[in-house]
């Protein structure tokens, strides 16, 4: 065999695995900012939702200003406010805490009769039992109930978030189709992200929604997939430069925001 057909093999198979890796990416979890950082009161980024969007078609996060919480699935953004209402959001409305990632899920489960929220949580660790991997789940179905809360926008100077929850409003759907997008981060993860389950919720008009407390499934349809990579970008402005990212009560405070 020649030089020249060497290089010809070699070419060819370095096309092969580039079509290879474009067909199939791997998997990332692209995050703003860190979950300590928005505990702390930094609720002001520089990304945008055009932005955020091209590193995934699906994922969950808040908006800047603590305005409501943000929903994303099949390349569509949602801003879930503080009156229980969601809106479409707008490609220049900025983020300061977001996770996407585009999701290829591996498993899907038909769910028949009236299942909650840990059996739910139990099926998909079952599947994927290792906590130090993520996992990206949906449900699409018709919910028995969905308990939530969206916290109301903030304005300077910033309260801990915390303190800012004191004045969440509640909803409750009942009985009504929806979309349940979420995530399942390590414990290790704890003040990077949100350790365990972290769901937010539309309704199938997408009208309204918000972070879940708690819900019940009556039948629908669970997809999830684990990811093994994760990509954060860290702000480089004064308010996260200056932030406490590690409280004594880091993991205690993190766990009353989202419970």
């Amino acid at each position: 065999m020649n030089h020249s057909t060497e290089c010809t093999c070699e070419e060819s198979l370095i096309e092969t695995l580039r079509g290879f890796k474009a067909q199939h990416p791997d998997s990332v979890l692209y995050q703003t900012s860190l979950m300590s950082a928005l505990l702390s009161g930094v609720y002001e980024g520089s990304t945008t939702i055009a932005e955020l969007m091209t590193h995934g078609d699906f994922g969950v996060g808040t908006f800047n200003g603590l305005d409501g919480e943000m929903i994303a699935f099949n390349s569509e953004v949602y801003q879930l406010r503080s009156d229980g209402s969601a809106r479409v959001a707008r490609p220049d409305q900025k983020t300061p805490f977001a996770v996407v990632t585009w999701f290829k899920p591996q498993y899907r489960l038909e769910i028949t009769q009236p299942t909650g929220r840990q059996k739910l949580h139990d099926i998909i660790d079952s599947k994927i039992p290792s906590d130090n991997l993520f996992c990206a789940l949906r449900i699409d179905g018709d919910f028995r109930h969905a308990h939530t809360r969206t916290v109301p926008r903030q304005t300077p100077p910033y309260r801990a978030m915390t303190d800012v929850l004191d004045d969440q409003p509640v909803f409750r759907f009942n009985s009504r189709q929806g979309v349940l997008v979420g995530f399942r981060s390590p414990q290790h993860m704890q003040g990077i992200n949100v350790a365990g389950y972290h769901e937010h919720f539309i309704t199938d008009d997408r009208k309204g929604g918000g972070h879940l407390l708690d819900y019940q499934l009556d039948s629908g349809v669970l997809t999830f997939g684990e990811i093994h990579k994760l990509m954060i970008d860290l702000p480089a402005d004064s308010a996260f430069l200056n932030a406490n990212l590690h409280p004594d009560d880091l993991d205690a405070a993190i766990r009353s925001v989202e419970s």
